[in-house]
Protein backbone atom coordinates (compact mmCIF):
# COMPACT_ATOMS: atom_id res chain seq x y z
CA UNK A 1 0.00 0.00 0.00
CA UNK A 2 1.33 3.43 -0.91
CA UNK A 3 0.96 6.62 1.05
CA UNK A 4 0.40 9.85 -0.86
CA UNK A 5 1.16 13.51 -0.15
CA UNK A 6 -0.37 16.29 -2.25
CA UNK A 7 0.51 20.01 -2.51
CA UNK A 8 -1.38 22.47 -4.72
CA UNK A 9 0.29 25.71 -5.84
CA UNK A 10 -1.19 27.82 -8.64
CA UNK A 11 -2.17 25.69 -11.61
CA UNK A 12 -0.06 22.70 -10.50
CA UNK A 13 -0.69 19.90 -8.02
CA UNK A 14 2.24 17.88 -6.69
CA UNK A 15 1.49 14.29 -5.66
CA UNK A 16 4.14 12.14 -3.96
CA UNK A 17 3.48 8.41 -3.64
CA UNK A 18 5.85 6.17 -1.72
CA UNK A 19 5.54 2.40 -1.82
CA UNK A 20 6.30 0.29 1.26
CA UNK A 21 8.42 -2.85 1.08
CA UNK A 22 10.73 -4.25 -1.62
CA UNK A 23 8.22 -4.95 -4.42
CA UNK A 24 6.57 -1.55 -4.15
CA UNK A 25 9.70 0.48 -3.39
CA UNK A 26 8.94 2.87 -6.22
CA UNK A 27 9.11 6.54 -5.34
CA UNK A 28 6.63 8.33 -7.62
CA UNK A 29 6.46 12.11 -7.98
CA UNK A 30 3.69 13.56 -10.16
CA UNK A 31 3.09 17.16 -11.26
CA UNK A 32 -0.52 17.42 -12.42
CA UNK A 33 -1.91 20.44 -14.28
CA UNK A 34 -5.19 21.53 -12.75
CA UNK A 35 -7.67 22.47 -15.44
CA UNK A 36 -9.71 25.59 -14.87
CA UNK A 37 -13.15 26.25 -16.28
CA UNK A 38 -12.08 29.81 -17.03
CA UNK A 39 -9.53 28.64 -19.60
CA UNK A 40 -12.15 26.57 -21.44
CA UNK A 41 -14.61 29.45 -21.38
CA UNK A 42 -11.99 31.90 -22.69
CA UNK A 43 -11.03 29.47 -25.47
CA UNK A 44 -14.67 29.08 -26.54
CA UNK A 45 -15.19 32.85 -26.45
CA UNK A 46 -12.03 33.42 -28.49
CA UNK A 47 -13.14 30.81 -31.05
CA UNK A 48 -16.57 32.38 -31.30
CA UNK A 49 -15.10 35.82 -31.91
CA UNK A 50 -12.70 34.51 -34.54
CA UNK A 51 -15.53 32.73 -36.37
CA UNK A 52 -17.92 35.66 -36.03
CA UNK A 53 -15.76 38.33 -37.69
CA UNK A 54 -15.22 36.63 -41.09
CA UNK A 55 -18.82 35.41 -41.08
CA UNK A 56 -20.06 38.95 -40.40
CA UNK A 57 -17.93 40.30 -43.24
CA UNK A 58 -19.17 37.54 -45.55
CA UNK A 59 -22.84 38.36 -44.92
CA UNK A 60 -22.23 42.09 -45.05
CA UNK A 61 -20.41 42.09 -48.40
CA UNK A 62 -21.91 38.95 -49.87
CA UNK A 63 -18.62 37.49 -51.09
CA UNK A 64 -15.36 36.13 -49.77
CA UNK A 65 -12.18 37.95 -50.70
CA UNK A 66 -8.57 37.15 -49.78
CA UNK A 67 -8.74 39.08 -46.47
CA UNK A 68 -11.57 36.83 -45.27
CA UNK A 69 -9.80 33.68 -46.39
CA UNK A 70 -6.57 34.72 -44.66
CA UNK A 71 -8.44 35.57 -41.46
CA UNK A 72 -9.96 32.07 -41.49
CA UNK A 73 -6.54 30.49 -42.07
CA UNK A 74 -4.98 32.54 -39.25
CA UNK A 75 -7.90 31.62 -36.99
CA UNK A 76 -7.36 27.92 -37.72
CA UNK A 77 -3.62 28.22 -37.00
CA UNK A 78 -4.28 30.04 -33.72
CA UNK A 79 -6.78 27.38 -32.65
CA UNK A 80 -4.24 24.67 -33.46
CA UNK A 81 -1.67 26.53 -31.39
CA UNK A 82 -4.06 26.78 -28.42
CA UNK A 83 -5.00 23.11 -28.58
CA UNK A 84 -1.52 21.78 -29.34
CA UNK A 85 -0.42 19.00 -26.99
CA UNK A 86 -1.89 20.10 -23.66
CA UNK A 87 0.04 18.30 -20.92
CA UNK A 88 -2.02 16.63 -18.21
CA UNK A 89 0.76 15.26 -16.02
CA UNK A 90 4.52 14.83 -15.84
CA UNK A 91 5.94 12.16 -13.53
CA UNK A 92 9.29 11.10 -12.13
CA UNK A 93 9.39 7.44 -11.06
CA UNK A 94 12.48 6.59 -9.03
CA UNK A 95 13.28 2.88 -9.05
CA UNK A 96 16.03 2.31 -6.47
CA UNK A 97 19.06 0.46 -7.87
CA UNK A 98 17.59 0.57 -11.41
CA UNK A 99 17.04 4.12 -12.57
CA UNK A 100 14.65 6.97 -13.14
CA UNK A 101 11.69 6.95 -15.50
CA UNK A 102 10.47 10.30 -16.82
CA UNK A 103 6.90 10.24 -18.07
CA UNK A 104 4.74 12.88 -19.79
CA UNK A 105 1.00 12.36 -20.30
CA UNK A 106 -0.76 14.56 -22.86
CA UNK A 107 -4.45 15.45 -23.03
CA UNK A 108 -4.82 13.41 -26.22
CA UNK A 109 -3.97 10.25 -24.27
CA UNK A 110 -0.44 9.96 -25.63
CA UNK A 111 2.25 9.06 -23.08
CA UNK A 112 5.97 9.60 -23.64
CA UNK A 113 8.37 7.68 -21.38
CA UNK A 114 12.13 7.88 -21.04
CA UNK A 115 14.25 5.67 -18.78
CA UNK A 116 17.65 6.71 -17.43
CA UNK A 117 19.75 4.04 -15.65
CA UNK A 118 20.92 5.11 -12.19
CA UNK A 119 24.54 4.35 -13.15
CA UNK A 120 24.46 7.07 -15.85
CA UNK A 121 23.16 9.83 -13.54
CA UNK A 122 25.99 11.88 -12.05
CA UNK A 123 23.95 14.45 -10.18
CA UNK A 124 20.52 16.12 -10.18
CA UNK A 125 20.69 19.90 -10.57
CA UNK A 126 18.11 22.47 -9.50
CA UNK A 127 18.70 25.70 -11.43
CA UNK A 128 17.03 29.07 -11.76
CA UNK A 129 16.37 30.06 -15.38
CA UNK A 130 16.15 33.77 -16.14
CA UNK A 131 14.89 35.15 -19.44
CA UNK A 132 14.06 38.76 -20.37
CA UNK A 133 10.38 37.95 -19.89
CA UNK A 134 10.18 35.47 -17.01
CA UNK A 135 12.05 33.62 -14.30
CA UNK A 136 11.44 29.97 -13.37
CA UNK A 137 13.12 26.94 -11.78
CA UNK A 138 14.21 23.84 -13.63
CA UNK A 139 15.25 20.36 -12.48
CA UNK A 140 17.87 18.67 -14.66
CA UNK A 141 20.07 15.59 -14.57
CA UNK A 142 23.77 15.56 -15.36
CA UNK A 143 24.21 12.40 -17.41
CA UNK A 144 27.52 10.56 -17.77
CA UNK A 145 28.81 10.81 -21.33
CA UNK A 146 26.34 13.55 -22.38
CA UNK A 147 27.28 17.17 -23.07
CA UNK A 148 23.86 18.65 -22.30
CA UNK A 149 21.69 18.48 -19.21
CA UNK A 150 18.55 16.35 -19.38
CA UNK A 151 15.44 18.23 -18.28
CA UNK A 152 13.25 16.28 -15.90
CA UNK A 153 10.12 18.34 -16.68
CA UNK A 154 10.25 19.10 -20.39
CA UNK A 155 6.81 20.72 -20.79
CA UNK A 156 5.84 22.11 -17.37
CA UNK A 157 7.48 24.74 -15.18
CA UNK A 158 6.43 23.86 -11.63
CA UNK A 159 7.47 26.11 -8.72
CA UNK A 160 10.58 25.35 -6.68
CA UNK A 161 8.39 24.28 -3.75
CA UNK A 162 7.42 21.23 -5.82
CA UNK A 163 10.84 20.64 -7.38
CA UNK A 164 12.76 20.55 -4.08
CA UNK A 165 11.35 17.23 -2.76
CA UNK A 166 11.92 15.59 -6.16
CA UNK A 167 15.51 16.88 -6.18
CA UNK A 168 16.08 15.51 -2.66
CA UNK A 169 14.62 12.12 -3.62
CA UNK A 170 16.85 11.94 -6.70
CA UNK A 171 19.89 12.82 -4.58
CA UNK A 172 19.00 10.08 -2.09
CA UNK A 173 18.48 7.54 -4.89
CA UNK A 174 21.88 8.11 -6.48
CA UNK A 175 23.54 8.58 -3.07
CA UNK A 176 25.09 11.89 -4.01
CA UNK A 177 27.13 13.20 -1.07
CA UNK A 178 27.06 16.79 -2.34
CA UNK A 179 23.24 16.91 -2.47
CA UNK A 180 22.77 17.44 1.27
CA UNK A 181 22.28 21.20 0.95
CA UNK A 182 18.97 22.50 2.23
CA UNK A 183 16.35 23.99 -0.07
CA UNK A 184 13.53 26.04 1.41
Amino acid sequence: MAEALAIAVGKYTYVHEVGKGPPEAIDAHHIVVRRSREKGFNLCLFTLLLFAYPTFLLFRQGKLDTLHIWSLVIMALLMRLFLKKPVKKESVLILPAFGVQLETQYGSGKTVRQFVPISRILKPVLTECVTPVTCYWSLSLIIRGEEELMLVFKELRPPVKMLAPIWKALCAAIECGECTETIT
